[in-house]
């Protein structure tokens, strides 16, 4: 028996690595099924599927599917699909261990993993923990959605407005704001997952002062229609300086109550909550009794608890819309 290879997959082997997930994941996957989902997600560029295998004597062991960040060749990236053929775990956990390699990316991590997984990969030296969740409520007689035991709204400080950006030639002429955070994004990622993405729309903000871009905002508001009583809005990403975020409190503030929503609320790891505090979101805690509801369409009144895991935590920075996350939840074809 020969020894495993970890390999990137090639052009035209798409279709065998989507087969070999199937027959070995415990659910079938929109994402690789989903022809929009594919395309979106994993397509790549030339024909090159962006997978990654181990495989020995011809047969596969493992695989992992990674969501490229930037255009950049290495750049950052989050593992979206990871399996491994039974009783090979080991081998998976070592494809995992070998991807930064064998794509030249520097940062690695992945939305929504398993909460029992946290281990192998804190196994591989790697941080792996519980994504904190932040709301801002507005100001309401009654809450229909959330389940509150107590509603706090924190002061805001009224300093930056918030820029609508309409189309992609105004990214493009506006460029990326500076930002210590990883993973790296372009301008081509904002594009590809705000701007083109097959199903949500999304409003990306620029944030500017004196001509000069300091942050872009994303938000995608969830109807009272979708929801069946009231609107939503999520903060699904947030490009700039930790600084910044509070200077748009009022902006984020002003928004809420444009949309007459309930509450907005924000999924990040990476940010202090104090930085949160200051730009007006309350952190909700495991244990603390708050409902902010996640699933919206129909409302699930309870928490939802997302982990994630990274390979270089130093100025790691995760939103909702990172990785596969923020989608609709569409059955697989």
């Amino acid at each position: 028996m020969s020894d495993v290879v970890f390999r990137h997959a090639a052009a035209g082997e798409e279709r065998a690595v989507i087969d070999f997930i199937n027959q070995n994941f415990d659910m079938r996957l929109p994402l690789i099924n989903r022809p929009e989902f594919y395309r979106h997600y994993y397509a790549g560029t030339g024909g090159v599927p962006q997978f990654v295998v181990a495989e020995q004597d011809g047969r596969y062991l493992s695989a992992a599917g990674y969501i490229r960040a930037s255009a950049a060749a290495g750049g950052d990236v989050w593992v979206s699909v990871w399996v491994a053929a039974k009783g090979h775990n080991g081998v998976g956990l070592e494809l995992m261990n070998a991807l930064p390699q064998l794509i030249g990316a520097e940062v690695v991590a992945c939305n929504n993993i398993r909460p029992k997984t946290c281990a192998f990969y804190r196994f591989l030296g790697w941080q792996a923990q519980r994504m904190p969740h932040y709301y801002r409520l507005a100001s309401k007689g009654e809450y229909r959605l959330a389940v509150l035991h107590r509603a706090d709204i924190l002061p805001v400080r009224p300093d930056l407005g918030l820029e609508k950006v309409e189309t992609v030639d105004e990214l493009f002429a506006l460029g990326m704001p500076p930002t210590p955070h990883t993973p790296r994004k372009d301008t081509w990622y904002m594009r590809r997952r705000y701007f083109h993405y097959p199903h949500f729309t999304y409003d990306v903000w620029a944030v500017r002062e004196n001509g000069r871009l300091l942050a872009y905002a994303v938000t995608r508001t969830v109807s009272a229609q979708d929801t069946g009583c009231v609107p939503v809005v999520r903060l699904v990403d947030f490009v700039g300086e930790d600084a910044v975020l509070p200077r748009i409190g009022a902006a984020l503030d002003a928004l809420l109550r444009r949309e007459k929503a309930e509450y907005m609320d924000c999924y990040n790891a990476g940010i202090p909550a104090a930085v949160w505090r200051a730009a007006g979101f309350v952190e909700r805690l495991p244990d603390d009794g708050q409902i902010i509801p996640n699933y919206l369409t129909p409302p699930l009144r309870e928490n939802t608890e997302y982990y994630y895991f990274t390979n270089k935590p130093d100025n790691f920075v995760m939103f909702k819309a990172d990785g596969d996350q923020d989608r609709p939840n569409l059955p697989a074809e």
